[in-house]
């Protein structure tokens, strides 16, 4: 028997087809639970390798957990936010109604939005994209070359903030950290030390410093009063570490400031700030590709389906079975919730007893 093609639409068909590979292809590179009076997560952000920032209502998704099946969700609120990938998404102030969402991507810029404004459109989901105009918009300086010539824009692989100092850090192509003025939307400083692009960066607000990582093997801590480097980490100091990568890919500090985990390929070492040491060095399966503290413990996701989840003396406390076959993202809400996303646009949420809360795939 055969069907009836009186109505087949070849075009249509095709378009289904690239929309569905699409989709299968995205990558989410961060997540983000925004500020909120709420003690439970109810919203979560991504920024993703379509240059897109969605925001989607947890308690919308079916509950359960699945990694081939994993239900296709629209989000709540989107917005076209780069062109090319968006790497990092964070937010700027405590409180709800004040915040800045903040993004940053391979086409060297980072934009910011009123979060209230991105969540309270009453513009249709089909319109949303450019809807919003964002009020910070930085573009990274482009550097002279032979005969007047100019680089391309180098890419901001990461974002750190701090708001009590109404300043950005980025993390960028060229080997450079540069840090923003929120209110002049100017280049306060240059940091350069480093010999290849930065990975991550974080602010250590209460030493004003920030640290860096870098694709040349070191992560560099700054004193942002001189602008100059006061001390480099070799994570890969061992000689049997040094096989394992050649990268820093991604660093986090504790809620004290005292201890920074830096993820370096199928590494992962802990070092005491205050004491200027390594206290625990340990070997995963695979790439590490995002590192959170969460308490007095630190979470590791990568390149295999799982987040792990280390004390800070590299003892594996569990690792609990993730959707994404290689994750980019883990972030904490000061629930305990934790969000895991990556490859396939696919997102997991894990409870704060580590049991899996819900999964779902971005549309």
């Amino acid at each position: 028997m055969y069907g009836d093609a009186t109505n087949w639409n070849e075009d249509a068909y095709k378009e289904s087809i690239l929309k569905d590979q699409e989709i299968q292809t995205l990558t989410v590179f961060r997540t983000a639970w925004p500020p909120s009076s709420n003690p439970n997560p109810n919203t979560i952000v991504l920024a993703s390798s379509d240059g897109s920032l969605t925001s989607y209502s947890i308690s919308e998704i079916p509950l359960g957990f699945s990694d081939l099946r994993a239900p296709q969700v629209k989000p709540n609120a989107f917005l076209q936010g780069h062109d090319g990938p968006a790497y990092d998404v964070k937010f700027y102030g405590n409180a709800e109604e004040d915040a800045l969402l903040l993004s940053c991507g391979d086409d060297g810029r980072i934009r910011g939005w009123r979060w209230g404004e991105f969540m309270q459109s009453q513009v249709p989901g089909a319109l949303q994209g450019n809807h919003i105009k964002p009020i910070v918009d930085l573009v990274n300086p482009q550097h002279k070359g032979p005969w007047g010539s100019l680089s391309p824009i180098p890419e901001n692989n990461a974002i750190a903030v701090d708001t009590q100092g109404g300043s950005i850090f980025s993390a960028a192509g060229d080997s450079c950290a540069y840090w923003w003025d929120v209110e002049t939307c100017k280049i306060k400083m240059c940091f350069k030390g480093h010999l290849d692009y930065l990975h991550c960066i974080v602010a250590r607000n209460s030493a004003n410093q920030i640290i860096t990582g870098s694709e040349d093997g070191s992560a560099r801590l700054w004193d942002c009063r001189s602008g100059k480097c006061i001390r480099v980490i070799d994570s890969l100091k061992d000689e049997k570490f040094k096989v394992l990568s050649s990268s820093v890919s991604c660093i986090a500090l504790d809620a004290s400031e005292s201890w920074l985990a830096c993820g370096s390929g199928r590494s992962l070492s802990v070092w005491n700030l205050s004491a200027s040491e390594c206290v625990s060095r340990m070997c995963t399966r695979a790439s590490i590709q995002d590192v959170i503290f969460s308490d007095n413990q630190i979470l590791a996701v990568g390149a295999e389906p799982v987040m792990s989840r280390f004390d800070i003396n590299g003892a594996v406390l569990s690792q609990i079975p993730s959707a994404p076959q290689s994750a980019f993202s883990v972030s904490v809400h000061p629930s305990g919730v934790t969000a895991v996303g990556g490859y396939g646009g696919l997102v997991d949420i894990i409870s704060q007893f580590g049991s899996h809360y819900c999964t779902f795939r971005c549309q």
